[in-house]
């Protein structure tokens, strides 16, 4: 039954892994995309086409906010009340560090929708922020691709394991890019207090 219940699920990632981690780094980011390259050691997923397909979730992402910024960036903002309270603080961050944020705002793990939506009302074109996008994008989906590959390799990750601990499998990775989210946005959260203060 278990071996059944297995090729199930490697069949399943065989038809529809790289479709599930394009949706899934869409919403989410980080726990897809480990998740898919912890089973690359087990050739369930091959390195190149992990990193591709979980920057292309990550980069429409990135484009919908960005359009919705350049298009209406106000009236969405303004609709959404825990957005526009950090809104202007961000917007001070930004133009502050705007080429390194340009570079590396997938990593700004509490940013990626705000971020995004501030590029689109800045003075950025669309062919600027492709370029930006597809760089930052990569940067991110090739280390999280790699972080994943290792910790999969390490502890032998396999369907089996899946299948039998999915759900503390998923948990952990999620905290363990929760945990690494979090310390990027209290670093960047410090920065932007300590502008702010030093602007008032």
């Amino acid at each position: 039954m278990k071996t059944s219940e297995n090729n199930s699920v490697e069949k399943f990632l065989d038809e529809y892994g790289y479709i599930a981690l394009m949706i899934g780094t869409f919403f989410e980011g980080e726990t897809s995309i480990l998740v898919a390259s912890s089973l690359i050691h087990r050739g369930l997923f091959e390195g190149p086409y992990t990193v591709l397909f979980g920057f292309a979730g990550s980069f429409i992402s990135d484009w919908l906010y960005y359009l919705i910024g350049r298009l209406n960036g106000k009236y969405f903002i303004e609709r959404r009340p825990k957005l526009k309270e950090k809104f202007q603080p961000v917007v001070r961050f930004f133009l502050h560090h705007k080429i390194q944020i340009l570079f590396t705002y997938r990593f700004l793990y509490g940013f990626r929708i705000i971020i995004p939506l501030i590029i689109g009302m800045s003075n950025i074109k669309p062919f600027q922020f492709l370029i930006y996008s597809i760089v930052s994008g990569l940067i991110w989906s090739t280390t999280v691709s790699t972080v994943g590959y290792f910790v999969g390799r390490f502890l032998n990750l396999k369907t089996e394991v899946y299948e039998e601990n999915i759900l503390f499998i998923v948990l952990g990775f999620a905290c363990f890019g929760a945990l690494v989210g979090f310390i990027v946005k209290r670093v960047t959260m410090k920065e932007i207090a300590a502008e702010a203060n030093s602007n008032a």
